[in-house]
C-alpha cells in the first residue's frame, strides 16, 4: 500500500529540483513509466492504433507508387524497390504481392505522370493518410491547432521527395564503405567491429527515423532529448518486434491451414496494429518526458479551494500585465510556472480559463510553435473587479431562470460573489497591485 501510495500521489510533489542526480533519473523513469501507462489505458491507444492501421491499408499502394515513380524519375527505381524490401523484411512474403499493386498503379501513367482520377486517388489517400497521423499525434500532445493544408501538404510532400535521394544516398554509401572496408589493410581487425555494426545498425536506423517523427509530427515545440528518448524506447521495441514477428512465423503457421493463400493478410495487419500502437506510446512517451512537471502536484491541485484559485489567477494576470507595461517579450506557460514554482498543469488551467473569457489573449510563435499570453483589455482599463466579472461571468448564466421561484429570488438579492476577494470590488488596477 505505501509503494502505490507513493508511485500514485507522494512522488508526484517532489519535484525535480528538490532531488540528487541520481534520484531525479529515477524518479524521472518512474513519472515516465506511471504517465505512459495510464495514457495507455485511458487514451485507448489500441483504438487509435487500429484507425491508422486501416488508414495505412489505403494509403500504402499509392505511397509506395508516389515513391517507386519518383526513383523512376531519377533512374534508380530498382534500386529503391530493393531498399523498400529489405526496409519491410518481416513482410517478405507480402512485397512481391505489394509491389505488383504498384507496378499495376504504375500502369495508368504516361510519361511518368499521373493523370486524371489515378493522381486525385494518389494524392486524397497519402494526405488523408499523414493527416490522421498528425491528429493522433497532436491528441496526445493535447495540440487542438492543426498545420494548415498548405503547410501539410508541402511538408508531408516533401519528405515522400526526400525519402528516394535518402536511399540512393544510403545505398551508395554503404557500397561505397564496403568497398573501402574490404580493401583496408586493417580489414581482419575490423571485421569484429563491422559486423557488430551490422547487427546493431537498423537499431541505430530507427532511433534516428523515430526521433524525426517524434520531433517533427506534433504541432508544437518538441525538445530534441524527449524526442530522442521515445526514439530509441520505440525504435529498439520495433526492431525487436520484427525479430520476434519473423521467428515467430513458424509458430503461426497454423494459419496457412485455416486461411490458405490469404494467410498473409491477418498477420499484415497484426504486423500494422502493433507497429502503429508502439509508434503512438512512443509518442506518449516523448510527451510524458516533456511534461513530467505538469503532473506535480496533480491530485493538489484538483482539490485546490476557489479562494486560492482565484488568488493564484490574480496572481497570473498580473505578471503578464506588469510583462506587457514594461515593454518585455510575453511570458509563456512554461516561464510562468517555472520562475514561480507553480504547478504548470494549473497555470494552463488557469491561463486557459483567463484566454475564453477575454482577459488575456493567446500568441502563437510560428516559427518555434511556441505560445505566449497578453492582455486582451487595456491595461488602463483592468480593475481587479474587471477581471473577475469576467472570469466568473464566462459561460452561461441564469440557465434555470423561471424554472425554480426560490432560486431567482436568491439570485436577485444576493451577490453569490462579493466575498472571494476583499477588495474585489474596487477600483484598483491590476498594473498598480
Amino acid at each position: 500500500m505505501k509503494l502505490i501510495n507513493f508511485i500514485t500521489h507522494d512522488i508526484w510533489r517532489i519535484t525535480e529540483h528538490e532531488l540528487s542526480k541520481t534520484r531525479k533519473l529515477l524518479y524521472r523513469f518512474v513519472k515516465i513509466v506511471v504517465l505512459s501507462t495510464r495514457a495507455f489505458i485511458q487514451e485507448r491507444l489500441s483504438v487509435k492504433a487500429s484507425a491508422l492501421t486501416y488508414s495505412i491499408l489505403f494509403a500504402i499502394i499509392p505511397m509506395f507508387a508516389l515513391i517507386v515513380a519518383i526513383g523512376r524519375g531519377f533512374g534508380v527505381e530498382s534500386m529503391i524497390e530493393k531498399s523498400l524490401q529489405e526496409s519491410f523484411v518481416a513482410q517478405a512474403n507480402m512485397i512481391p504481392t505489394v509491389m505488383g499493386f504498384v507496378q499495376r498503379y504504375l500502369e495508368t501513367t504516361q510519361g511518368g505522370l499521373f493523370i486524371g482520377v489515378g493522381l486525385v486517388v494518389l494524392l486524397v489517400s497519402v494526405m488523408n493518410f499523414f493527416i490522421q497521423v498528425e491528429l493522433a499525434f497532436n491528441s496526445i500532445w493535447q495540440v487542438k491547432k492543426p498545420r494548415s493544408i498548405i503547410n501539410q501538404f508541402t511538408m508531408y510532400f516533401s519528405a515522400l521527395f526526400i525519402v528516394p535521394i535518402f536511399i540512393v544516398l544510403s545505398s551508395g554509401f554503404t557500397i561505397y564503405f564496403n568497398t573501402m572496408v574490404e580493401k583496408s589493410l586493417f580489414y581482419d581487425i575490423l571485421s569484429p567491429f563491422l559486423l557488430f555494426i551490422v547487427k546493431f545498425g537498423p537499431y541505430i536506423i530507427n532511433w534516428i527515423i523515430f526521433t524525426i517523427i517524434y520531433l517533427v509530427i506534433p504541432n508544437t515545440k518538441v525538445n530534441l532529448k524527449d524526442a530522442a528518448i521515445a526514439g530509441v524506447l520505440a525504435g529498439s521495441a520495433f526492431q525487436l518486434f520484427q525479430v520476434l514477428y519473423i521467428n515467430g512465423q513458424v509458430l503461426l503457421s497454423r494459419y496457412d491451414v485455416v486461411y490458405g493463400s490469404f494467410a498473409a493478410i491477418p498477420l499484415l495487419l497484426l504486423w500494422l496494429q502493433i507497429s502503429c500502437l508502439i509508434v503512438l506510446l512512443g509518442a506518449e512517451i516523448s510527451y510524458a518526458s516533456q511534461n513530467i512537471q505538469n503532473f506535480e502536484y496533480e491530485a493538489d491541485s484538483k482539490n485546490i479551494s476557489i479562494r486560492y484559485k482565484n488568488f493564484l489567477t490574480l496572481f497570473i494576470v498580473w505578471l503578464v500585465v506588469k510583462q506587457y507595461e514594461k515593454q518585455q517579450p510575453p511570458f509563456s506557460s512554461n516561464q510562468i510556472a517555472a520562475d514561480n514554482r507553480i504547478p504548470i498543469r494549473l497555470v494552463n488551467q488557469i491561463l486557459g480559463n483567463l484566454t475564453d473569457a477575454g482577459v488575456l489573449i493567446e500568441v502563437f510563435n510560428e516559427t518555434d510553435r511556441n505560445k505566449s499570453y497578453q492582455p486582451a483589455i487595456d491595461i488602463q482599463q483592468l480593475t481587479i473587479a474587471v477581471l473577475f466579472e469576467k472570469v466568473e461571468s464566462f459561460g452561461t448564466n441564469k440557465f434555470l431562470e423561471n424554472k425554480n421561484p426560490l432560486l431567482d429570488e436568491l439570485w436577485n438579492r444576493i451577490n453569490l460573489t462579493n466575498n472571494i476577494l476583499e477588495n474585489k470590488n474596487t477600483g484598483l488596477l491590476v498594473k498598480d497591485i
